[in-house]
């Protein structure tokens, strides 16, 4: 096969502008048959607008110049934010029926239904998704984040499309189905399809591109193999980004540089049963407390309403200035949890005590004092947005509504923490649309931020960032807490680099929590075999994605 019917899609010099700025200036690459081309590069450099232009997609009002090859005009896409492209009134399986349905109309009609469920299972387990039946009936509001992306991943795998654009797939994943992920994306690349992928995860671009295109400000500053780009950068913008991989890493127990290890402990509470409240180490009272919460999703479906248990009889206690890890699984509860104690989950049994005195179930419910101490940062930051309305705007107002600030000083604080979570100024008077997902995720942060918590609540907000930008997140976080003392964290996170710079972490498996304890103590001697197996799926991730890339390789000789 020659090297041009070799390529499935081609950027040629793609320019494109906005609001008279270059956010894509002079881009090319190639995707060829077979092959995975990584696009990596730090927030707000291009990337998503760039997978865009293969899909003939661009941002409103932009004047776009340069060429666009794509072989068969079908590219399959799976975004960095699967909320935005599902429906919110439509079960989750009702697309991918859609889709079916398309693909069985030559057979008899006898047929179409059980062709077209097959087809739907089929691209289910290609994504990683178990329970279909279950999953295909909920709404994607009662999705996990991970759940919604694989949804995605399945309605372009059922397309059959020659090319995929995946943007941050394995963001948001826990480790173990990140690897399973990966495992499918070698998968569609031995069937000949090629993958454009947009991560900020670089040691899945490590070990699974075979070209590496890195971008500064919209324009390329090094291209060419994967060992070629990292082993031997030229340009100092791509040595800081994969450099700072190397260092954003913790000791598990550890607060990064920022405080000492937690030290192991010989009895602890995770020597209680599952479920069982945290024990505080010191006389403080805790902060925020949840007794026994059972969370519940309800179905409606065949006329009949049937309720799913979320979680189960989960309990915990966070002390001030303590951190708390929450870990697990895509659809272990992790999210449910954080939504509850913010008051967005109404449907459970069990209480959630701020102080000591029980925090109304609906943030509706509570008063300004108590929506301002429980922050709550959203995974997808994107939908937690206004689109009509400014970042400045639209974090300013946190400090009036909840603080009683007065606009002018509201203003000036929400300038300042947005500059200080990496933000420059012309982003402020921007409207979310224009943003990428890590410049949102920043700003969520700020706004959270602004309103003065007690208790904040992080829900993965570091997974769509690049390196240099989660090293300066979670610097911000670490001078916070510091200056904080009182400042209470919860992180929900599948990544257990993160998860190692808590005090505690909690672990939780289909609903349940399986094992709370001392950082150092779970994540270096767990006790339940789940969490022995997470902890192995996150150190042997790289190990694995190496062994199916070789395989990959050695086939194509």
């Amino acid at each position: 096969m020659s090297v041009a019917a070799d390529v499935v899609a081609e950027v040629e010099d793609l320019r494109v502008e906005v609001g008279g700025r270059a956010v894509v200036d002079g881009v090319s690459l190639r995707v060829r048959a077979g092959t995975v081309t990584a696009l990596v590069g730090a927030s707000g450099s291009g990337k998503t607008t760039t997978g865009l232009a293969l899909l003939g997609a661009c941002p409103p009002g932009a004047r776009v110049s340069g060429t666009v090859t794509v072989t068969d005009r079908l590219v399959g896409h799976v975004p960095q934010h699967p909320a935005a492209v599902l429906n919110p009134a439509r079960r989750a399986g009702a697309l991918l029926t859609d889709i079916a349905r398309t693909q069985v109309r030559h057979l008899p009609r006898r047929e179409r239904a059980r062709a077209a469920t097959a087809r739907i299972n089929e691209a289910l387990s290609r994504a990683q998704l178990t329970d279909p039946s279950e999953l295909l009936r909920r709404y994607p509001h009662q999705l996990s984040g991970g759940q919604q992306q694989r949804v995605v991943l399945a309605q372009a795998l059922l397309l059959g499309a020659r090319v995929v654009v995946a943007d941050e797939p394995t963001t948001g994943q826990d480790a173990l189905t990140k690897r399973r992920i990966v495992a499918e994306l070698v998968s569609v690349v031995r069937q000949g399809i090629g993958v454009l992928l947009l991560s900020h995860d670089l040691d899945v671009v490590r070990e699974l591109a075979d070209e590496v295109v890195v971008l500064k400000d919209g324009r390329v500053v090094e291209a060419g193999p994967v060992e070629q780009v990292v082993t031997g950068a030229r340009h100092a913008w791509t040595r800081q980004l994969f450099g700072a991989e190397e260092e954003s890493g913790a000791v598990p127990g550890g607060r990064g540089d920022t405080g000492p290890d937690v030290p192991p402990e010989g009895k602890n509470d995770a020597d209680a049963s599952p479920g069982a409240a945290l024990e505080v180490r010191s006389e403080t009272d805790a902060v925020l407390e949840v007794r026994d919460l059972t969370a519940h999703h309800h179905h409606r479906g065949g006329g009949a309403r049937r309720t799913v248990d979320v979680l189960r009889d989960v309990s915990l206690r966070v002390r001030p200035g303590e951190r708390v890890g929450v870990v697990g699984r895509s659809g272990s509860g992790k999210t449910t949890l954080g939504r509850c104690l913010a008051g967005l989950h109404c449907t459970y049994d069990g209480e959630v005590h701020l102080d000591g005195v029980p925090l109304p179930r609906s943030l509706r419910n509570r008063m300004p004092q108590q929506l301002a101490a429980v922050q709550y940062v959203f995974q997808d930051a994107h939908s937690s947005l206004d689109e009509h309305r400014t970042l400045l705007a639209q974090v300013a107002r946190t400090a009036v509504r909840l603080r009683g600030a007065t606009p002018a000083d509201a203003a000036r604080e929400a300038e300042a923490l947005l500059a200080e979570v990496g933000l420059r100024e012309q982003h402020f008077h921007n409207r979310p649309g224009r943003l990428s997902g890590g410049e949102l995720q920043r700003a969520a942060l700020a706004r959270a931020l602004l309103a003065r918590p007690r208790v904040l609540v992080c829900d993965e907000i570091t997974s769509g960032l690049d390196t240099v930008t989660r090293r300066t997140v979670l610097a911000v976080l670490d001078r916070l807490l510091r200056d904080q003392p009182d400042l209470a964290l919860v992180w929900i996170t599948h990544d257990l680099k993160t998860a190692a710079r808590s005090d505690r972490i909690l672990v939780l498996d289909t609903g349940d929590v399986v094992e709370q304890g001392p950082a150092t103590r779970v994540l270096t001697a767990p006790g339940h075999p789940f969490t022995a197996a997470l902890v192995e799926a996150s150190g042997e991730g790289s190990e694995a994605i190496r062994g199916a890339r070789t395989a990959r390789r050695a086939q194509d000789f």
